[in-house]
């Protein structure tokens, strides 16, 4: 098989499978996807045997342990799965809706209409939940996907398309809606980045060189999902057990994904009882903390951060902490280092927190809550096919809604424009 070859033969039966998609009743797609969620019970211990390959292979290739725990499935995730498609069916079908109609004064009648957006392409890494997530949302919304995990998760990647071909065969629809590019060849992301005929729009989900290498090489429309540098904002007013829980569970609940913490801004005023409390639990979890000079010279189990920790997504258990003299300051930093991400004030002022929710440029900004909870499956999307933190078109969490488009129906009785 030549490089590209099998891009192109995907790509375009997919592309075919999308005039299928775009038609298909709500019953059909929904038969579907409880086929895909029958089958990925009844063949967890396949989809399981398969991970296990990739599971080996990341511990001999050394990979860090946070990026061990994105590639890992077990009995509970693969349950979360079929559960997650589930809560999909019983979303409303985004297609075909109405969204305005009006008539002209020349008789015209005009509609404006949902519909899908085509044949998407997913680029990620690490993950084969996305595997699942990004078919079970496409399937909903009308459209098809081309699928190219990370090589790291190759063979779970695979059982879990098998799975989701067998659904879409038992309910009549056609397998080839969902592709996934076997090939580990890193030359064919780009080609499929080329395949303008067949892909209608692009969406990377994994680290900040990968989003990037997408952004800088595609040739189609991409929908930029984010790094996440994101961060906690303890303010003067703010209940410092509070802080220390939200902190705790934004930076140590699940570090290796993109909505947990970075950095911690503190105001000054609480500084040194707020790290009182912190410190202990921090070491208690494994973090390694890194502060500015004030932080440090409060506590000497925080290392010196360096310029690069205030931009840096860890995706591990290490976090870095700065004091800030006001709202202002921290207001500054985030708009500064942050990546349009999540980003969370903890405090019991009302005008501070209506300061920080207005003023913060971020897809989900919080008050007196965890920034984990930037996450389709939280928001009640069902799943999450990514997070956006660019502005067009969609931004934040994407479910079913921002996998569709629109399109004017114009019905006339002979009339022509003068």
């Amino acid at each position: 098989m030549t490089i590209g070859s099998e891009v192109v033969d995907k790509a375009m039966a997919a592309h075919e499978a999308s005039r299928h998609m775009a038609i298909a009743s709500t019953e059909l797609k929904n038969a579907a996807l409880a086929a895909i969620a029958q089958a990925l019970e009844e063949r967890t211990p396949a989809i399981l045997a398969a991970n296990a390959v990739d599971m080996d292979h990341a511990k001999e290739n050394g990979m860090p342990a946070a990026m061990q725990d994105r590639l890992m499935l077990t009995k509970q995730r693969i349950a979360d799965m079929a559960e997650g498609v589930r809560q999909v069916i019983s979303l409303p079908d985004p297609v075909a809706v109405s969204l305005k109609d009006w008539v002209r004064p020349n008789g015209l009648e005009i509609q404006k209409i949902t519909v899908p957006l085509g044949v998407i392409a997913m680029i990620y890494e690490s993950r084969p939940n996305v595997t699942v997530d990004a078919a079970a949302l496409c399937i909903k919304s009308g459209n098809a996907c081309v699928l190219r995990g990370g090589s790291e998760s190759i063979h779970s990647n695979i059982a879990l398309c098998q799975v989701i071909q067998f659904g879409m065969e038992k309910a009549g629809l056609p397998k080839t809606a969902v592709e996934l590019i076997e090939n580990t060849d890193r030359a064919l992301v780009k080609e499929l980045l080329s395949q303008r005929r067949y892909i209608d729009v692009a969406i990377p989900r994994g680290s900040a060189g990968l989003i990037q290498m997408v952004v800088n090489t595609a040739l189609v429309p991409v929908i930029e999902t984010g790094s996440g540098v994101c961060h906690v904002y303890v303010d003067a007013a703010a209940d410092l057990d509070m802080a220390v829980r939200i902190i705790e569970n934004a930076k140590v609940s699940r570090p290796s994904t993109c909505n947990s913490m970075e950095t911690l801004l503190i105001h000054e005023s609480v500084l040194e009882p707020l790290l009182a409390k912190l410190v202990p639990v921090m070491k208690e979890r494994h973090v390694e903390m890194r502060g500015d000079t004030a932080v440090c010279d409060k506590n000497h189990d925080i290392a010196a951060a360096v310029e690069a920790d205030w931009s840096t997504e860890y995706n591990a258990l290490i976090m870095s902490i700065k004091k800030v003299a006001s709202l202002d300051e921290a207001l500054d930093h985030i708009n500064r280092y942050g990546t349009h991400h999540s980003e969370t004030i903890v405090t019991e002022d009302d005008a501070a927190a209506r300061r920080f929710l207005r003023e913060v440029d971020a897809a989900a900004v919080y008050v007196n809550a965890s920034t984990r909870f930037t996450d389709g499956f939280e928001f009640g999307f069902g799943a999450e096919i990514g997070i956006s933190t660019q502005k067009l078109h969609v931004r934040g969490p994407m479910g079913l809604e921002a996998l569709v488009s629109f399109k004017y129906m114009i019905k006339g009785q002979g009339q022509i424009r003068c």
